[in-house]
């Protein structure tokens, strides 16, 4: 084996420019938003639908100030999966395109963290006018936990395991 090829053998990781490592992770970014957006706006177009209903006002007052929490959880989780977007417009040829997609990745984060805590609340509020038992707060729990496993534990310990940095 040639040195050249020994070198080519044990070479980790992609030979790229940090512009272009920004690039690339902008790209894998904006297609991870555009699940998470997706899914977030339209459990937040719904949920804005409820309170128009005649349904509500028959809500227990707890069951009221849980969709009231859930709603600004989705309005809050909707700005920050948005955000990235409009931080990449606003600074845009700006060259800080590796500083953006920190904080573009960081608002992500922050939006799965609050889409997390939108969808348990959404699920504790439709189980709780559903079914009125006593063992919505554990399915809720059991559900909340599962999430937690798909899309932090997992990534997490996958990085863990896998990665050297």
């Amino acid at each position: 084996m040639t040195d050249t090829a020994a070198k080519a053998e044990q070479r980790t990781g992609r030979d790229e420019t940090e512009e272009e490592r920004a690039d690339r992770m902008w790209g894998e970014l904006i297609q991870e938003i555009r699940v998470a957006q997706t899914g977030v706006q339209i459990l937040f177009g719904f949920l804005l639908t409820v309170v128009f209903t005649p349904r509500y006002a028959d809500l227990q007052h707890v069951d009221q100030v849980i969709y009231i929490v859930t709603v600004v959880l989705g309005a809050c989780a909707t700005g920050a999966l948005i955000g990235p977007v409009s931080l990449h417009r606003l600074v845009s040829g700006r060259r800080v395109k590796p500083q953006a997609v920190q904080w573009a990745s960081r608002l992500t984060f922050v939006g799965l963290l609050l889409l997390l805590a939108t969808m348990t609340a959404s699920l504790l509020l439709i189980l709780r006018v559903a079914t009125h038992d006593e063992f919505v707060p554990y399915l809720v729990a059991g559900v909340f936990t599962w999430y937690a496993l798909c899309w932090f534990v997992l990534p997490l310990w996958t990085r863990r395991r896998y990665t050297t940095s």
